[in-house]
């Protein structure tokens, strides 16, 4: 018997990392692991369940029950998987993606969506998307047009009108910006 128990906040291989190490020092049997949810292998205790529960805390991370919830933590990791994927970013729909991940109709999951975050599955999936360039910028390995390609935007152009609508800067002047403050710190 498996159970599943799900784990706001839990957005990254860090994050997976830490409640790996929670488990297993709780010696609670587990199977995957995969962002904001964990598989069970064996019923566990209540004070098991309550030291876990005090151990995420800490961490900045929170068990939950509430089914609406849980349906919004695993729209945004498919979003963050979506965004944050070593390989090119998924060319179909984003409405039929996360739609046929989750088995709900797109209509009704972009209702609680909004209603709980007070934001558009939409402009949620933009807001990482430019995170993701900022973070691409910084890291200078990839140019704008690679970037564009990657992040699956229909022109640099594009991107950029977006990067700016965002952030209130061009990707050129933000990257202009990163490099200015590297040198600064080399001369302290």
């Amino acid at each position: 018997m498996s159970l599943k128990i799900f784990i706001k906040y839990m957005v990254s291989l860090r994050c997976k990392i830490i409640v790996k190490a929670e488990l297993d020092r709780l010696e609670i049997k587990y199977g995957t692991i995969e962002l904001g949810e964990i598989e069970i292998k064996e019923p566990i205790s209540k004070e098991q369940s309550k030291a876990l529960k005090v151990s995420l805390i800490k961490v900045g991370l929170e068990l939950m029950d509430d089914k609406k919830a849980i349906l919004i933590e695993k729209i945004k990791n498919i979003i963050i998987e979506l965004v944050y994927k070593d390989s090119d970013f998924i060319k179909t729909k984003k409405s039929e993606y996360i739609s046929s991940k989750l088995n709900y109709d797109y209509t009704y999951l972009a209702n609680i969506f909004s209603e709980a975050t007070g934001t558009t599955i939409e402009h949620y999936i933009i807001n990482h998307k430019i995170e993701r360039v900022k973070e691409l910028l910084i890291y200078d390995e990839l140019s704008l047009t690679q970037i564009s390609y990657l992040l699956n935007y229909s022109s640099v152009a594009h991107l950029s009108a977006q990067f700016k609508k965002i952030t209130g800067l061009t990707p050129t002047f933000f990257k202009t910006i990163k490099e200015k403050k590297r040198k600064e710190l080399q001369y302290l």
